[in-house]
């Protein structure tokens, strides 16, 4: 007998994960849903890897919740690969959407070889856009700081004057 494969689509939010595995001896997926955490991501692997005859091949949509299931995934010993959303593709007039039918219909894209992966960062690569980010926010936040702080002192009846030392110390604030 030639491989078997598993196919497996998860649907991943914060709090749960629907999944849908189509396995080669059933004409139905075998849906259930589990937590996203760590301990019932290890089980559900188990799980999986326990009903799998040879092969598994899982997938999920890129989204919020990042690629920390795809890692975990991954440490459980079930490889998985991370969907671009952009790329999956949708019927006409398909507008109903529900965790079912949406992990339903990654097995069944993933089956037919419809789906594009992405390429997950390493966890640098994600550590350095955080970081960016972030700088980003701060960068973004400090104009409005810097006003907040303006009409807190004029409703006191202070001025501010800012006035630039050198381009290396940057900008000082002093209250008039």
């Amino acid at each position: 007998m030639g491989d078997t494969i598993t196919w497996v689509g998860l649907d991943a939010h914060k709090a749960t994960l629907q999944v849908a595995m189509l396995l080669p001896s059933r004409a139905e997926p075998v849906q259930w849903q589990v937590a996203n955490e760590p301990t019932a991501v290890r089980r559900m692997a188990r799980k999986i890897r326990r009903a799998a005859p040879d092969k598994i091949r899982s997938c999920y949509e890129a989204g919020v919740c990042g690629y920390t299931l795809q890692r975990q995934l991954e440490a459980a010993g079930m490889a998985c690969e991370v969907i671009a959303p952009a790329l999956v593709p949708v019927k006409r007039g398909d507008r109903i959407k529900t965790d079912k039918r949406d992990a339903r219909k990654l097995a069944t894209l993933l089956r037919a070889g419809l789906l594009t992966a992405v390429r997950p960062p390493t966890p640098a690569e994600e550590a350095a856009r955080d970081l960016c980010r972030a700088r980003e926010d701060v960068v973004e936040d400090l104009p409005r700081a810097r006003h907040r702080l303006g009409k807190f002192l004029l409703r006191r009846g202070l001025g501010w004057r800012a006035s630039t030392l050198s381009a290396n110390e940057g900008e000082t604030v002093g209250v008039a």
